[in-house]
């Protein structure tokens, strides 16, 4: 792949949702060292993401929905995020803006890209593409609440800009998409 890395083989172990692999390469060191490492890599397609803000009310539209990795973990299960999910073969901000109507049923204006992230690179394969739109009440085209034959039960949480920034400080947001588009909103207005 790279004069200091070759893969020498990977192993399907498990194809779902995503795949599960088993890959074995060696790997070159600076110091010209070879090391033979085997990672697993769980690979389930990239994701689009977006934060909602309405600047005339200074308000995020959010969404809190199940999510199992959190309660093995032995966390609350219900996270608080922003609206996204998979690319399915679409353009980044064709798919944002697909994932922002069928979970807030807002139809947001003015999209923006902020910056594409890996936010587990040691195992996923995912990479997430933020972006920043607005919403008011014109934006509004349906009820929202996400595709049930998905699995998908979402409620929506409107919060005060405020609020929510706080709540990343005080562990009420642990998701990582949404602390750094509330961030990345929170240093545009510095």
């Amino acid at each position: 792949m790279t004069d200091r890395i070759s893969i020498i083989s990977a192993k399907l172990l498990v194809k779902n949702w995503g795949t599960l692999s088993n890959v074995t390469l060696d790997y070159r060191h600076k110091s010209g060292t070879v090391q033979r490492l085997e990672r697993e890599v769980y690979d389930h397609g990239s994701a689009a993401a977006m934060l909602l803000h309405d600047p005339a009310r200074d308000t995020v539209l959010l969404v809190r929905q199940f999510r199992l990795p959190p309660l093995l973990n032995g966390d609350a299960p219900d996270l608080l995020e922003v609206c996204a999910g998979l690319l399915d073969g679409e353009a980044p901000a064709i798919a944002v803006a697909r994932e922002a109507l069928e979970e807030t049923g807002h139809d947001p204006m003015d999209v923006r890209h902020v910056c594409d992230i890996y936010s587990c690179p040691g195992s996923l394969t995912e990479k997430v593409s933020l972006f920043l739109g607005l919403y008011d009440q014109d934006t509004l085209r349906h009820a929202g609440g996400g595709l049930e034959h998905e699995g998908e039960e979402i409620e929506l949480v409107e919060l005060d800009f405020s609020q929510a920034l706080a709540m990343t400080r005080d562990g009420r947001i642990v998701d990582a998409k949404t602390i750094i588009l509330l961030q990345h909103l929170a240093l545009q207005r510095a």
